[in-house]
């Protein structure tokens, strides 16, 4: 499901912002438009993780999340209306907010303490290497019918309608009975937060506190444009980047559940920190390929890793609102990191951007070295 998701919206990517600056909309209002999607799929990512946990449910979350992405891509192609722009997009990320935190309990629950590792990281792996085949196929149908943007958001919608019919497959695990969600208000997922483990809010601080300061790609493919690579080369950048993360996801996982989730986390702060450091100090095209290699490599320590974490640190029933609740604040967080680093860049350019954000990647290594101890399951 994942892996067709992915390379559905990943079809997209590159091509988005040159497809609404075709239809008249201004680099101020797709910054709008990304904002207000962002935003939504943070926020609801909360809400309905506590939902699941209330109703006891996690497949109807999963189907209709998957649903709401796939339908959303030829949306888009239908009207080019602003407010339906809107519309189309906050309905993709919705549809992430409403299968992410029952998807990654189903996940949890299908592995045990010593396998979250292998579990997150396989998804992770099919996740990202949809990827590296959604752009992929964008660039090779753009060569042959070039600026044919319209027609991509169709074919987009065969891979959504495949993960559709995969949700269909999927079984529901809970045995227990299903539960009332009447007293669900769309914040309720806040309050979760007193209620959790000691482990998991010292966990999710750090993870938090990276967050502030981990800004979007896009400041390193600007970085990869800056140093001197065409719009082409920027893409095939990319598309290397969420390879090495792809074949990379699986074996680290296995790895992490032999050494320690905090462990690989810690390597992935290292490399994350190079990473910055490097693009920061050098604008040596060879090098920034290099990097790029090593930031795939950092994400497959960290973002599977960081979720399997979290469900070992949490009891079973509140799995889906413990993975929700820090999605969401993640999601605001990265919002920031990213209109801060915005504003360095514009300010005081981009070598200070990511020299600022090593530096804050230092600390949060130490938070996470000496504040964050064992264990790494729930007591």
């Amino acid at each position: 499901m994942s892996l067709f998701t992915d390379t559905a919206s990943e079809m997209l990517y590159p091509i988005m912002p040159i497809y609404l600056k075709s239809i008249g909309f201004s680099v101020a209002l797709i910054g709008l438009l990304e904002g207000i999607a962002e935003a939504t799929a943070g926020l609801s990512k909360g809400y309905f993780g506590k939902l699941s946990d209330a109703m006891n449910r996690r497949v109807p979350f999963v189907r209709l999340g998957y649903s709401l992405s796939a339908i959303s891509k030829p949306m888009m192609a239908v009207f080019i209306f602003p407010i339906w722009i809107f519309f189309s997009r906050t309905v993709d990320r919705m549809g992430k907010g409403v299968r992410t935190g029952a998807r990654d309990a189903m996940l949890s629950e299908e592995a045990t303490p010593s396998t979250k590792g292998r579990i997150f990281g396989f998804h992770r792996a099919l996740d990202t290497f949809g990827a590296v085949l959604g752009p992929s196929l964008a660039l090779l149908y753009l060569y042959f019918y070039k600026e044919d943007y319209k027609t991509l958001f169709y074919l987009a919608f065969i891979p959504g309608v495949l993960a559709i019919v995969a949700t269909f497959f999927l079984k529901e695990k809970t045995t227990t009975k299903k539960r009332s969600a009447e007293r669900t208000s769309f914040f309720s997922f806040i309050r979760y937060w007193k209620d959790a483990p000691v482990n998991y809010r010292k966990v999710v601080i750090g993870l938090l506190l990276f967050a502030l300061f981990n800004s979007s790609d896009i400041f390193l493919l600007l970085k990869a444009k800056e140093a001197g690579l065409d719009d082409s080369m920027v893409i095939g950048i990319y598309i290397f980047y969420n390879l090495v993360y792809a074949l990379f996801a699986f074996p680290v996982g296995i790895i992490a559940d032999k050494i320690g989730l905090r462990t690989m986390f810690l390597i992935g702060l290292c490399l994350f920190a190079t990473v910055y450091f490097g693009m920061a100090l050098s604008s040596n095209t060879y090098l920034i390929a290099g990097f790029f290699a090593l930031y795939g490599m950092y994400a497959a320590a960290t973002e599977g890793i960081s979720k399997a974490w979290i469900s070992n640190i949490t009891h079973k029933k509140n799995l889906a609102t413990a993975i929700g609740t820090y999605t969401a604040f993640q999601s605001i967080c990265a919002l920031l990191a990213s209109s801060v680093a915005g504003l360095i860049w514009y300010g005081l350019g981009s070598s200070a951007t990511f020299m600022i954000t090593g530096v804050f990647t230092l600390l949060v290594i130490v938070y996470f070295t000496f504040a964050v101890k064992q264990p790494e399951r729930v007591q």
